[in-house]
């Protein structure tokens, strides 16, 4: 699929790669402190190698990367690389000081990157850890001349990001050199057709898998240029930088497309300038994919994929979509369902998903057998419960611990929450199983939009909507209305937290 030398640093061939084709004059990033060229970012990267080895950063010590998307994170993370470092991003939007310490630990990072948004919390997190690394503010960093890169292998460890995941701490997924141009030459190109006239523009920041493939390697890939957007988005502050900085490929996650859906004149904005939609993080429900069609004539073009396997390898594409499931595998993946038992399972039923593609983890740092029982060969098993239609496109039904058992039957809580979203006085919710009595029921939380009338009236009301839409056994026997739903910061619904607040004791 890719063919690298066995000597390849891949922070050098994303950036040497755009000089050598002549780019050093155009921009690769815009952002509010301003655009910078390939060239100059070839000189931010070379400026912070320096700086990490004037701190005595050797080949795979680690390098914390806890900051806002800027040119300075891009810099630092390219910089890492290039001297053979390993650089870690992590979410920069936690809230304590306290929540960077396993981050720190975990990784024994020789030094913090930080910038004005974060030393605060960062600073003393360092103090804290037993080995005192120290830290550099990525915003200082200053062009410097040329720094050799290291003689690293296509199979050396590259860099880390932290999965999200459901419940415990979070795990250092460990990455290879190669795997970044296996996501490039699959999913951005084969389903993207992304160019160098492009210009991507992704919601979810850079320390996340998803919005580091759109934003930062499949553009440098092809000598595109980005848009970074420093702190949260907002429906305003999205629609606002689509106009400005006419994008032609669109990130986002289904929580914020449908944010943008209810926003207050958001039919009137000007999205002309994309080309395609991209969603992944959760599921699309198809009513958000429809809406978005009639208000805007745009393609949203819903996938999966995760930290593990870097990027999205199961996609709809333009000309071969449904809505609401996650396509067809990507080419250079393979997918397989199997259920409890390990065999395959009839076309047409649920089973655990696995995928075979070169840009999976090397392991779980730390965590062997974490490790074990996820990376079978080249198999890797994803958490997720899947079908497969008769037209061979793949169906999430929530993950393996996120699906409920009702009466000896399976039940989705994707689908339940689907038909809960085209009813219309609901604008969000999550469904989950929860203990009654020593049974298991299904509990939906809903935010209800706020005209809606809540009470009783409205809970018959939506329990016979799904009724009449899915099986009979399909519908939530209780109904919670809520202020908000528990999420991550890309706007997955954390349905364990709902489910561990049903248990408590009261």
């Amino acid at each position: 699929m890719v063919d690298l030398p066995d000597r390849y640093n891949v922070a050098a061939d994303l950036l040497d790669r755009n000089l050598a084709a002549g780019r050093a004059a155009k921009t690769a990033i815009h952002s509010a402190t301003g655009d910078v060229t390939y060239g100059d970012l070839h000189k931010l990267a070379c400026g912070a190698a320096r700086a990490l080895l004037d701190l005595s950063v050797r080949r795979e010590e680690r390098v914390l990367i806890a900051g806002y998307d800027s040119p300075g994170w891009v810099a630092a993370f390219l910089g890492a690389i290039r001297i053979g470092a390993v650089p870690v991003p992590v979410n920069p939007l936690l809230q304590r000081s306290e929540d960077y310490d396993h981050f720190i630990e975990d990784s024994l990072a020789r030094v913090v990157v930080v910038d004005a948004n974060t030393e605060e919390k960062l600073k003393p997190a360092a103090e804290r850890a037993q080995h005192r690394p120290r830290t550099m503010r990525n915003d200082m960093i200053t062009k410097g001349d040329e720094i050799e890169a290291a003689p690293t292998r296509r199979d050396d460890m590259a860099f880390w990001l932290y999965s999200s995941g459901s419940t415990g701490k979070p795990k250092a997924v460990v990455h290879l050199q190669h795997d970044i141009p296996y996501t490039c030459v699959t999913y951005a190109e084969q389903v993207l057709g992304i160019t160098e006239k492009d210009t991507t523009f992704s919601t979810t920041g850079l320390f996340h898998a998803y919005g580091f493939g759109n934003n930062l390697t499949f553009p440098y890939w092809v000598g595109a240029s980005t848009v970074l957007h420093a702190g949260r988005h907002t429906p305003a502050t999205v629609l606002e930088t689509i106009e400005k900085r006419r994008p032609t490929l669109f990130f986002s996650a289904p929580t914020l497309y449908n944010a943008i859906l209810n926003f207050d004149g958001a039919k009137s904005r000007d999205l002309s300038s994309i080309r395609h939609c991209v969603a992944a993080a959760e599921a699309l429900p198809a009513e958000v994919w429809r809406r978005w069609k009639d208000a805007f004539g745009l393609t949203i073009l819903d996938g999966v994929g995760s930290t593990e396997m870097l990027h999205i390898y199961c996609s709809n594409r333009l000309d071969d979509v449904k809505p609401g499931s996650s396509g067809k595998p990507v080419p250079g993946y393979e997918l397989k369902i199997l259920d409890d038992e390990g065999g395959p399972v009839p076309k047409g039923e649920a089973g655990d998903l696995y995928v075979k593609g070169d840009s999976a983890l090397a392991l779980y740092w730390a965590q062997h057998e974490k490790s074990k029982r996820s990376i079978l060969g080249e198999w890797f098993f994803t958490g997720d419960r899947y079908r497969v239609d008769k037209d061979g496109f793949y169906w999430y039904e929530g993950r393996s611990d996120d699906m409920i058992k009702v009466s000896g039957l399976w039940v989705s809580p994707i689908e339940i929450e689907s038909a809960l979203l085209e009813h219309g006085a609901v604008a969000e919710s999550a469904v989950v199983g929860v203990s009654v009595d020593g049974f298991t029921k299904i509990k939906a939380f809903v935010i209800a939009k706020p005209e809606a009338i809540k009470g009783d009236t409205l809970v018959a009301e939506l329990q016979e909507h799904c009724k009449s839409r899915l099986q009979r056994f399909q519908y939530p026997h209780l109904i919670e209305f809520v202020p908000e739903l528990p999420k991550t910061v890309t706007g997955k619904i954390q349905r364990y937290k709902l489910r561990e607040k049903e248990a408590a004791p009261a």
